[in-house]
């Protein structure tokens, strides 16, 4: 499997954290994933793929509903902790490692493909829009849960991109909503419904230590949010409780369907 700069710091980093991706995990919580299932209608059971799976807290989810889950991940410990997961729950799913620009499937292969918290760390979000489109039937759904930010603050989108990336090298970009529903309608996705809602980091430390971001580079955060111009400050709701520094960041829950 031959990987670019982006996928390569990628696969290092989360086979590095994996162990810190478990049950404690802040993406444990699959309440978000129970909501967008709400717009979607699945046969039983569905042919279900989650790329960059993580800890698979996703696709064990949906293995825990009944469906056929394939989880695929760069990064091989991240796969181990889904098999122990799946083991301890009693769940079965396939499990893939490869990258996110390039599926190796046939087309129209699943009825849904979703991805959680992972496709800011993908080098080419065309090529994983355009292989998620590929392998969908016709009438398949995509569902991308994902950071971001709002359409039309740049300011605000440069300052959380230098935070991202000292916070963790491995990131990549974070998408706009209106980013990612031009890439889907250009290969065939039609958007049904992209939502933004703001979810609490309570805790800077914890978002270091997740990362393991180095001290020199904690440093840096800590500088860039003391100094955070105010399209930031307003976008993100920077604020200090209880002496930690907390913050909304915004995350996109995106729904589209294969025409």
């Amino acid at each position: 499997m031959k990987l670019d700069a982006v996928q390569q710091a990628a696969q290092e980093q989360f086979a590095r954290q994996s162990r810190n991706y478990g049950r404690s995990h802040i993406l444990a919580d699959v309440s978000d994933v129970t909501a967008a299932l709400e717009k979607i209608t699945l046969p039983q059971p569905a042919r279900v793929l989650d790329v960059a799976t993580g800890a698979g807290h996703t696709g064990l989810h949906f293995a825990s509903l009944g469906h056929e889950v394939t989880c695929t991940d760069l990064a091989a410990p991240m796969l181990d902790r889904v098999r122990e997961a799946a083991q301890e729950r009693g769940l079965t799913v396939e499990m893939r490692q490869h990258a996110a620009e390039e599926f190796p499937y046939a087309a129209a292969s699943f009825d849904l493909v979703t991805s959680r918290i992972a496709p800011h760390h993908f080098s080419s979000p065309e090529s994983f829009i355009r292989e998620t489109a590929r392998v969908l039937r016709p009438g398949g759904w995509f569902l991308l849960i994902d950071g971001s930010v709002p359409d039309d603050e740049e300011e605000a989108e440069q300052w959380l991109h230098q935070i991202e990336k000292h916070r963790d090298p491995s990131h990549h970009r974070l998408l706009t909503p209106r980013a990612w529903t031009r890439l889907c309608e250009t290969h065939g996705l039609r958007v049904q419904s992209a939502e933004l809602r703001t979810l609490k980091q309570p805790d800077l430390e914890w978002y270091f230590d997740t990362a393991a971001t180095s001290p020199e580079n904690r440093r840096i955060v800590r500088d860039l949010i003391a100094h955070a111009p105010a399209a930031a400050r307003a976008a993100f709701r920077l604020a200090e409780e209880d002496g930690k520094t907390v913050w909304w960041w915004p995350r996109l829950t995106l729904i589209a369907k294969r025409s």
